[in-house]
């Protein structure tokens, strides 16, 4: 932008200009979901998002960098239930299950995608092991941080799930600043999928109901909890995801997805 000719312009067309800029700014730090797992390395263009995750300048770096996400991905084609299971901070939660879940809500899969694919809007979950880490962690993941500048308070979409993508929503009664459930724009279709979001600590009960396309549960569930989980998504062909590191030792839910001879319950 040549600063020497916006100071030309009337104070009425330099604030035109300004709120033009501000415009794009903010479209560009809802547009995350492109920048990752590009065929290159590239640098963030963008404003600081996430509460610092991903700041001005940073490098996203080319898939091929990403082996276990992108095999944790293709599985998602042949099996209805995966686990990924790893130390902490090796990107589980946002490039992991958070990207996965933007691309079956959106339909927007890129072209190397080979993992699962669903021709229409779904109806899913995100659910975590408290309401405070669902809010604090899954929702800001997927929505960005909750934005107070407006007349009604909103998601800012600067999280994985391109925010000009995001619809209508309703706000959970019990937990501040917490998202019950919101729309996401279809894009091949047109139609809205529908992200509902729960925690554990509330119990099987709520995991009750209608049948899910999707749910990611991210940190270990108790596995009454699972159990339902997987119900909820077989009468519609659907898929669960896990995304946690195994803090709870060899579990029930963590021996379910370990290979037989690593199995100590197993052993002769």
């Amino acid at each position: 932008m040549n600063l020497t000719r916006v100071a030309a312009l009337s104070r009425e067309h330099r604030l035109e200009v300004i709120g033009l800029l501000e415009e794009q700014r903010r479209r560009e730090a809802q547009r995350l979901f492109y920048s990752v797992y590009g065929d290159e390395d590239q640098e963030w263009g963008g404003p600081t998002i996430l509460d610092g995750l991903v700041q001005p300048g940073q490098t996203l770096h080319a898939r091929e960098r990403y082996a276990q996400h992108l095999e944790f991905f293709r599985a998602g084609a042949e099996y209805r239930e995966r686990c990924f299971m790893a130390a902490n901070r090796v990107g589980k939660t946002f490039g992991g299950g958070g990207y996965e879940m933007a691309t079956h809500l959106t339909g927007e899969y890129p072209d190397w995608w080979e993992g699962r694919r669903f021709k229409h809007p779904i109806s899913a979950w995100a659910a975590g092991d408290t309401y405070l880490t669902t809010r604090d962690v899954i929702q800001l993941t997927l929505l960005g941080q909750v934005d107070y500048t407006t007349s009604r308070k909103r998601m800012d979409g600067r999280g994985i799930i391109p925010g000009h993508r995001l619809g209508r929503l309703v706000w959970h009664k019990g937990v501040e600043d917490l998202v019950d459930k919101i729309q996401i724009k279809h894009v091949p279709s047109g139609g809205w999928s529908m992200l509902g979001f729960k925690s554990y600590d509330q119990g099987r009960k709520v995991f009750q109901g209608t049948g899910r396309h999707v749910i990611w549960l991210d940190e270990e569930p108790p596995v009454d909890v699972y159990g339902e989980c997987l119900i909820r998504t077989a009468t519609v062909g659907g898929i669960v995801m896990l995304t946690f590191t195994p803090l709870l030792g060899l579990s029930q839910v963590v021996l379910s997805f370990l290979p037989a001879d690593q199995r100590p319950d197993l052993a002769a």
